[in-house]
């Protein structure tokens, strides 16, 4: 049998006061945004599944049944969810995190190559960085 953990306890998901365990902060702060649909479905499958910590155990083959997912969609799909800083992931084990301190982090390819800061900054200055 497999020992739980918490892979992250610094991120142990807490109720907001404001709402139940799905926060309505993942909408208002897009924090989805960049996922695509089976990343929510996951997301929301690994929420409604999880224990009082956040841990879930489920192997690939019943995440894939479950949400009627192939393998290589229900790997994107927790990649984008590990992008977004909502779960963290050691196989066989998924914590869903706190979204308070999560740090949005943008891995679709929708989004094209990464570009240094100073470009960045060249560009919303208008070329005076």
């Amino acid at each position: 049998m497999t020992q739980k953990k918490l892979l992250r306890p610094d991120r142990q998901r807490q109720i907001p006061p404001h709402f139940s365990w799905v926060d309505h902060r993942l909408i208002r702060q897009h924090r989805l945004g960049d996922c695509g649909h089976c990343a929510w479905a996951l997301y929301l499958f690994l929420v409604s599944v999880g224990d009082v910590d956040g841990l879930i155990y489920y192997s690939d083959a019943s995440l894939g049944r479950a949400l009627k997912l192939d393998p290589a969609g229900l790997v994107a799909a927790r990649r984008q969810l590990i992008g977004a800083g909502l779960i963290a992931y050691a196989k066989p084990l998924y914590q869903v995190l706190d979204v308070v301190d999560a740090p949005k982090v943008a891995v679709s390819p929708a989004n094209g190559p990464a570009r240094p800061v100073a470009d960045i900054l060249r560009q919303v200055l208008g070329g005076a960085a």
